[in-house]
């Protein structure tokens, strides 16, 4: 496997583990439904930082994973507030 999926693969388990463990942290109900939902957007939004590789190719695998560390914390607020936003209320259309 090459570097390109080493990192990419990193940063898909590192926004997944982020996701889940925000998921674990609040106060909110866990269902399925949700710790699915958490774990897909915060791989998501980690894999931003994979832009990075284009402008920095030889970037620290270090480096790149709090990059994308801080994307999937921050980033998966973000993307969360404007889809609750979006749709109205704090659990969407239900």
């Amino acid at each position: 496997m090459n570097e390109e999926w080493k990192a990419f693969w990193l940063l898909v388990l590192t926004g997944g583990l982020i996701g889940v463990a925000k998921l674990l942290a609040s106060d909110e109900k866990l269902t399925w439904r949700l710790l699915i939902g958490r774990t897909i957007l915060g791989s998501a939004t980690t894999l931003i930082a994979g832009v990075i590789l284009l402008q920095i190719p030889n970037i620290a695998p270090l480096a790149l994973l709090g990059i994308g560390s801080a994307f999937g914390i921050a980033g998966a607020q973000a993307v969360e507030l404007f889809l609750k936003k979006w749709f109205g209320g704090a659990g969407g259309a239900a």
